[in-house]
């Protein structure tokens, strides 16, 4: 299927639009993949204009049954996703009025994410079973910290005693964001 009548139905205005009060008629299954690695898949071919994946990424939610669609105020096409549809891809922390330092991640299609107690870092298992820490992004979609990333934070990271081990994690706008665990049994 061809992305074309569904692109002519979005504004290619860098907003992102309400796509979670837009209601239309499911129109199908789009072969289209987003993969672990942050790349977009059309038939089989990689997607390489960064413009398009932005804009596809603005009308893309996930619904209460799981699964990920692409959504335009007359039409909605599922979608397949491996793991999560973005990637965190640069972490930077700035200090706010009171001296503290709020962290802000930024994703491989340009959102940028402010980690405090509305979004917070949580460590959940990919399909290759390794606990990465993912952090919610907009409509039910959220972003895996990417490999790079994940260890530049672990590097800067703080350690709290949990149970039989020490939580590593951050900071952010008084709002502690956990990257993961050691177990100090195994040392």
């Amino acid at each position: 299927m061809s992305l074309e009548p569904l692109l002519s139905r979005i504004e290619a205005t860098g907003e992102i639009p309400p796509v979670d009060r837009w209601n239309p008629d499911f129109c199908g299954d789009m072969d289209l993949v987003i993969r672990s690695d942050g790349a977009w898949v059309h038939e089989g071919t990689p997607i390489g204009r960064p413009r398009l994946v932005r804009l596809l990424s603005t009308v893309l939610r996930r619904e209460c049954d799981g699964e990920y669609y692409l959504v335009t105020p007359v039409e909605k096409m599922r979608i397949r996703v491996e793991d999560r549809p973005f990637t965190i891809v640069d972490a930077e922390c700035l200090d706010d009025d009171t001296g503290a330092g709020i962290w802000w991640l930024t994703t491989n299609v340009g959102d940028r994410v402010r980690l405090d107690d509305r979004h917070r870092l949580t460590v959940t298992m990919t399909p290759a079973d390794e606990p990465v820490p993912e952090v919610s992004v907009r409509f039910g979609l959220s972003a895996r910290l990417n490999r790079n990333v994940f260890y530049r934070l672990v590097e800067l990271a703080d350690q709290h005693q949990h149970g039989a081990g020490l939580e590593l994690g951050l900071t952010s706008a008084g709002c502690w964001q956990p990257l993961g665990w050691i177990d100090t049994e195994l040392l």
